[in-house]
C-alpha cells in the first residue's frame, strides 16, 4: 500500500520545517490561497481557497503508514480534505492526497489585531524560493488574497514557532515582495 500525501502551500513547502519524505513540487487545481484568521489563532495565516480558473505551486510529501495524528496537530486550526482529483504531481498511479484548509465558515478578516507574521511569511516565501525560484515568489504573491492584511515585522524575535533563519539577500528579495503586494507593515505595539 502506497503513503497518502498531503499538498503543503504554506510553511509546508519549507521542509526545513518538517521531516516528512519523499517531497516534490505539485500544483493544486482549483485553488488559490488567501490569508486568514479564525477564533483558533491569534494571528493571520494562509488557507487555500476555492478558485475554480486557478492553479497555485506547492509541494507534496508522503505521510507515513498513513499517521496523520502529528500533521494533524501541527495543521489543527485547517480541516484536511481529500485533494487526490486536483493535484498534479509525477507520482506513477493515483497515490491518495490530501489539503489543508479553514473551514469557510470558520474564516474571519484578518485585522491589525490578527496581523500576519512575517517569521512565518519568511518561512513560507523561503520554501517558494528555494523549490520555486524567483519566478515561483511572484507566481506565490499572484495566487494569494488578502495582502491588505497587516504584516507584523517580528523578525527581531520571532513568534512563529517553526522560524528559519533568512539571509540578508533573502530578507532583501522577501521585503521587495512584499513590498510589491502593497502589504502594509506594523511592528509590534502598533497590534
Amino acid at each position: 500500500m502506497t503513503a497518502p500525501y498531503f499538498f503543503g502551500y504554506g510553511s509546508l513547502v519549507n521542509t526545513a520545517t518538517h521531516d516528512y519524505g519523499g517531497a516534490r513540487p505539485a500544483q493544486l487545481r482549483g485553488w488559490r490561497r488567501a490569508w486568514v484568521h479564525t477564533d483558533l489563532r491569534e494571528v493571520a495565516f494562509l488557507s487555500a481557497v476555492p478558485c475554480r480558473d486557478s492553479v497555485i505551486d506547492g509541494l507534496i510529501a508522503e505521510v507515513p503508514e498513513a499517521d496523520w495524528a502529528a500533521l494533524d496537530e501541527r495543521e489543527f486550526a485547517y480541516e484536511r480534505l481529500p485533494a487526490s482529483d486536483r493535484v498534479l504531481h509525477g507520482l506513477a498511479g493515483t497515490p491518495e492526497v490530501s489539503v489543508y484548509a479553514v473551514a469557510p465558515g470558520q474564516q474571519k478578516g484578518v485585522t491589525d489585531r490578527h496581523p500576519i507574521l512575517l517569521s512565518y511569511l519568511d518561512v513560507v516565501l523561503q520554501g517558494y524560493l528555494r523549490v520555486f525560484g524567483e519566478a515561483g515568489l511572484q507566481g506565490f504573491a499572484a495566487t494569494t488574497d488578502g495582502w491588505d492584511a497587516p504584516v507584523l515585522n517580528d523578525r527581531a524575535a520571532p513568534r512563529y514557532p517553526r522560524h528559519q533563519p533568512v539571509t540578508a539577500a533573502e530578507r532583501k528579495l522577501f521585503d521587495e515582495l512584499i513590498d510589491s503586494t502593497g502589504a502594509r507593515r506594523v511592528v509590534s505595539g502598533a497590534c
